[in-house]
């Protein structure tokens, strides 16, 4: 009874308003409409950015990896890749944009493994693997099926049609095992990129006081969020990739998750 509670308690993993900045690096793979009636070619950007608040952009490297998975079949996206220079509020940094032509029903898992980002402030590294979705038709097809990246979160709600007022759970792995005790920022992109100039919006909201949203997984590697807004929402799972450093120097290798809420009309 006690393991359940502790799991329970773990797994809804109250909000804390933590002592770090209010603004959060978070690596972007985005693009707008994420539920598809239609086929299309999808429009996507990659950005390295700090978007609940509009802040500082960051350069981008080449991509390690960039790929789709749909029903299991993984494609490479990598040279669909064009560089781009996107506009923040702060500044302007280099960035990647693509389009995917999606022709099938069912789960578009967009997965990229960005080359590490040197934070100069802190002397680090930070790589952050980011999973985004896109569904046609509405027929789920893996939207929760692990992609065996070095670490990753695996949503348990399906992240296109995530209900403001709901709660949102995602697993984290690294190399494919529950992460315990790993510590989620959590981020609402409130300036939404335009696709075609490449330039940030204005914020449609202002960052909460106190710091950055944070949340803390159980003893399987689970968090809860209650989704208290539609729009996009990104989950960081801080460090939890096994890679500790690079170039001889500390790297934080996190798992990034964009999901999709949206109002009852």
């Amino acid at each position: 009874m006690t393991n359940v509670k502790s799991m329970l308690a773990a797994a809804t993993a109250a909000l804390a308003l933590a002592g770090a900045p209010a603004q959060a690096h978070f690596q972007l793979v985005y693009t707008p409409d994420v539920v598809l009636e239609k086929a299309a070619d999808v429009p996507l950007l990659l950005v390295f950015w700090h978007p609940f608040a509009n802040g500082h952009a960051m350069d981008m490297g080449k991509p390690q990896q960039f790929f789709v998975v749909h029903k299991g079949e993984r494609t490479d996206l990598t040279d669909s890749l064009a560089p781009i220079t996107f506009t923040g509020a702060e500044n302007t940094a280099k960035g990647f944009a693509a389009k995917v032509p999606v022709r099938r029903m069912g789960d578009y898992v967009f997965a990229l493994v960005p080359e590490p980002y040197l934070e100069t402030s802190e002397d680090k590294f930070i790589q952050q693997i980011t999973k985004s979705f896109v569904n046609r038709g509405g027929v789920p097809t893996g939207w929760n099926e692990p992609l065996g990246l070095p670490t990753e979160i695996v949503p348990l709600n399906k992240p296109t049609t995530v209900l403001a007022g709901s709660t949102f759970t995602g697993q984290v792995l690294s190399e494919g095992k529950p992460a315990a005790g790993v510590e989620i920022e959590i981020e609402y992109m409130a300036a939404e990129p335009d696709m075609t100039t490449r330039k940030a919006g204005e914020p449609s909201v202002s960052p909460p006081p106190g710091g950055a949203l944070v949340a803390v997984t159980d003893q399987n590697g689970m968090f809860t969020f209650g989704v208290p807004k539609a729009g996009f929402w990104g989950f960081a799972a801080l460090g939890s990739g096994p890679e500790k450093t690079h170039q001889g120097k500390p790297l934080s290798q996190d798992a990034v998750l964009w999901v999709r809420a949206w109002d009852l009309k």
